[in-house]
C-alpha cells in the first residue's frame, strides 16, 4: 500500500484511544477485553444494521439463485506494496463470487490473531477491510475473533465467506465452453506474487511493484449485462497462476487450449523480477485478474468494453479453445516454438495469499 493511500485512510478513520497497545490472549477470551477490542474497532468501523444486531449469526433475506464462497488468507508479510491482508481477504471472496456470475452482497469476517500483534497494525487491517467493502459494495454481517499463543500463528490470519445473488444473464460453467471460444485475460500477470516477493527478497526497481489486488465484481456485472450468454466461464488465476487454471479447465472439458506468449500482458519490472528469481510468470499468483472464456462472435466486443474499464486497461485475448490435443494447454513462444503447459507441480511461492 502506498504511503499516500495509507495516510488518507488513517485520516478518514483515526484509530480510537485504547488502554492497550498489543493483542493479548485475553482479547480472545470472549470477556471484557474482547468486547473492548470489538466495540472500539470492528463494530464501529464496519457498522451496518445487520452487524449491529450482534447476534450469533446474521439473518438475511435471499431471493433467487444464490452463490456462496469461502476463503482463508495467510499472506506474509501482512502489509505489502499495494495493499494488506485486510483488503486482500475482502477482494478475494468478492471476486470468487463474481466468478460465479454473482453480485456479492454479504460477507462474514473471522480473525485468528497471534498474541503480541500491535493494535495499530490490527487497526490498519480493519480500515483496509472497511474501504475494500465500500468499494465492492458489500457488508460484513457476522464474524469471529480468536487469539492464539505467541508462535502459533503469524500475526493474523483471516477467513471470509460471502453470499451474492446470481446475475439473471449468468450461466457460468466449464461445460458451456466450445471449440473456437476465445480466452481473455483482464490484465497483467504475476503482479501480486512479485509484489510480495520483491519485499521478501529486497529487490529494488525504478518504481515499486504494487499488488494488483482489487474487486472485480462491478466490471463483471457490466460485462454480464451486455454479453451474458456469450460468457461461458469466468475464473480468477490466484494460487497456481494462469497456467494451472488453464490446465485444470482443459482437462475438465476434454478440449485443447492454445495460448500465445506474445499476447500475455506483463509489466516489464514484474518480468524482470521473475527472471531474477527464476520464476515462470504463468505460475505466479494474481489477485486482481480474471480469465474469461467467451464465444468467438462476441470476444472482440467484450474485450473492447473491458479495455475501457480501469480494471481492464491491459486486457487481451491470449488464446483459443481447440478440438486438437484434448486436455492439453499448448503455449506458442514469442519465437514460434511450442511447449505443453502443466499444472504447478508443487509450492512455487509460499504464503502469498
Amino acid at each position: 500500500m502506498s504511503e499516500e493511500k495509507k495516510l488518507r485512510m488513517q485520516l478518514q478513520c483515526p484509530m480510537p484511544k485504547l488502554d492497550f497497545d498489543v493483542i493479548t490472549l485475553g482479547h480472545g477470551s470472549g470477556g471484557l477485553l474482547t468486547n473492548k477490542l470489538l466495540d472500539s474497532g470492528v463494530f464501529d468501523l464496519l457498522s451496518n444494521p445487520i452487524l449491529n444486531a450482534r447476534h450469533d449469526g446474521a439473518l438475511l433475506e435471499l431471493e433467487g439463485k444464490t452463490a456462496f464462497s469461502t476463503d482463508s488468507f495467510l499472506v506474509s508479510p501482512i502489509f505489502f506494496p499495494g495493499g494488506n491482508i485486510g483488503e486482500l481477504a475482502v477482494n478475494g471472496t468478492v471476486n470468487d463470487l463474481a466468478m460465479c456470475g454473482a453480485v456479492p452482497k454479504y460477507l462474514s469476517l473471522s480473525f485468528i490473531i497471534e498474541e503480541g500483534l500491535k493494535v495499530s497494525e490490527f487497526w490498519d487491517v480493519l480500515v483496509a477491510v472497511k474501504f475494500a467493502c465500500e468499494k465492492a459494495g458489500v457488508h460484513v454481517v457476522t464474524g469471529d475473533t480468536k487469539v492464539v499463543e505467541k508462535g502459533k500463528g503469524d500475526k493474523i490470519f483471516i477467513n471470509t465467506s460471502g453470499i451474492g445473488k446470481v446475475h439473471s444473464k449468468a450461466n457460468i460453467a466449464a461445460s458451456n465452453i466450445k471449440k473456437g471460444d476465445k480466452i481473455i485475460i483482464s490484465g497483467q500477470v504475476a503482479t501480486h506474487g512479485m509484489a510480495i516477493m520483491s519485499v521478501r527478497e529486497g529487490l529494488e526497481f525504478d518504481s515499486e511493484i504494487q499488488s494488483d489486488t482489487t474487486n472485480l465484481n462491478h466490471i463483471i456485472t457490466k460485462l454480464l449485462d451486455q454479453f451474458g450468454e456469450s460468457i461461458h466461464l469466468l475464473t480468477d488465476p490466484t494460487r497456481g497462476g494462469v497456467a494451472t487454471v488453464l490446465k485444470e479447465t482443459a482437462q475438465s472439458i476434454n478440449l485443447g487450449i492454445d495460448i500465445f506468449q506474445k499476447d500475455i500482458p506483463i509489466n516489464n519490472q514484474v518480468a524482470s523480477a521473475c527472471e531474477l528469481l527464476g520464476l515462470d510468470p504463468l505460475y505466479v499468483a494474481n489477485e486482481g485478474l480474471f480469465l474469461a472464456f467467451v464465444g468467438e462472435d462476441e470476444a472482440e466486443n467484450l474485450l473492447s468494453k473491458l479495455q475501457r474499464d480501469e480494471n481492464g486497461v491491459h486486457s487481451k485475448i491470449i488464446g483459443t479453445v481447440t478440438g486438437e490435443h484434448p486436455g492439453q494447454v499448448i503455449l506458442e513462444s514469442a519465437i514460434g516454438g511450442k511447449r505443453a503447459v502443466s499444472m504447478l507441480p508443487g509450492e512455487q511461492l509460499p504464503r502469498i495469499c
